[in-house]
């Protein structure tokens, strides 16, 4: 049976931790061509200012803990990070499904991050445009993809 993913509408000062630790510990996994000084420098504003900018939905494992979350604004995905030592158990794919059905239809993604392109492409996602820096003015390629 699939856990029900959950939305977090106020964030406890546990759950803000947590996120936090999955965001860091899904960075380290797969962005490898971020430096500590580039992961140092997103930390404060994942903590500070996008985690209050989306709409956050989770999952629980049985003892209650947060195992991966995603972050939606409108029809965007903005996030989406897996504890990366359950990567592989249908818990991002169950956060995207959750996104799509209440409405997301794109997404960015990091281009030096493949595993995570070819995720959103078995989703069925498509590129329709990429951008030579990130949000942040940065020079990591971003792929923009969506789903009709």
């Amino acid at each position: 049976m699939t856990p029900a993913v959950e939305t977090l509408n106020t964030l406890s000062p546990a759950d803000r931790q947590r996120l936090i630790e999955i965001w860091e510990g899904a960075v380290r996994a797969t962005h490898d061509f971020l430096t500590e000084d580039d992961i140092q420098f997103f930390k404060p504003l994942v903590r500070d200012a996008y985690l209050d900018s989306v709409q956050l939905a989770c999952l629980r494992d049985a003892a209650g803990s947060i195992t991966g979350f995603v972050g939606t604004d409108g029809e965007k995905v903005e996030m989406l990070f897996v504890d990366p030592a359950l990567r592989g158990q249908g818990i991002g794919r169950t956060l995207m499904e959750h996104a799509m059905a209440h409405g997301a239809r794109s997404v960015d993604v990091n281009e030096q991050n493949p595993q995570a392109v070819g995720f959103y492409l078995r989703l069925g996602f498509v590129q329709y445009d990429r951008s030579p820096v990130d949000g942040s003015g940065k020079p990591f390629p971003i792929l923009h993809l969506r789903k009709d």
